[in-house]
């Protein structure tokens, strides 16, 4: 890639399936911030970037917030490092989060199985379908 690479804001959205409207909402929140031409804006290749890892936090689970910090620590001398290591940080504690969602989904389904193994069974001892029927439209 050269540094003169420009996009349009349909060349952008169209090439990382979002709407402009996106790219307008993240320009905003100072997440991106593309030259003017009157009033056409130009991405370059530093926008393209940025809104890769923007869409790769918001994937990931991270806030605007959360993602707005790595971008500008990526801007001060040697902010890579304080990037690397706040991602890091960051990644892990939403992995730990994950990791517990995951847990109280299965034991949630754990015992949706449970209660509907009791009731099969409750209606089986009464000899009654396990499955709930639709009721008859009333004439």
């Amino acid at each position: 890639m050269t540094d003169t690479e420009r996009y349009s804001i349909r060349e952008l959205s169209d090439e990382f399936d979002v709407t402009p409207r996106t790219l307008r909402f993240y320009e905003d929140k100072g997440l991106l911030g593309p030259e003017r031409k009157g009033l056409q804006r130009i991405y370059d290749r530093r926008d393209k970037a940025r809104l890769a890892l923007i869409l790769r936090g918001k994937r990931l689970g991270f806030s605007l917030a959360e993602i707005r910090d790595w971008l500008n620590l990526y801007e001060l001398r040697d902010g890579q490092v304080a990037q690397a290591q706040m991602l890091l940080a960051a990644s892990r504690e939403r992995m730990t989060a994950l990791v517990q969602q995951r847990e109280d989904i299965e034991a949630t389904i754990r015992e949706l199985d449970e209660q509907m193994k009791f009731v099969r069974d409750w209606l089986a001892e009464r000899g009654l379908p396990a499955e709930e029927q639709p009721a008859e439209a009333a004439d």
